[in-house]
């Protein structure tokens, strides 16, 4: 399935910096290309268990993946 803009993704791997991890779900919001021709990016904003918009972050396109229909979204503490 190909990646569409607004669409809810998971993240493939950790992203430390942005305490995320793997597993959690964003909103795809835009692409973005690398400065020096490597790999293209996605900006996703991440929302907390109530909708409420609580960071955007840049990762590259191969951190995440398109929801899937055999997939159970989970809720975890955001870590401090």
């Amino acid at each position: 399935m190909a990646l569409e803009l607004y669409q809810q993704v998971a993240l493939t791997r950790n992203v430390p910096d942005a305490k995320l991890y793997q597993g959690d779900v964003a909103v795809l919001v835009d692409f973005v290309e690398h400065p020096a021709d490597g790999e293209q990016g996605a900006i996703l904003e991440v929302f907390n268990a109530l909708g409420e918009s609580i960071d955007v972050v840049t990762v590259p396109v191969s951190a995440i993946a398109p929801l899937a229909a055999n997939q159970i979204p989970a809720v975890r503490t955001l870590a401090s």
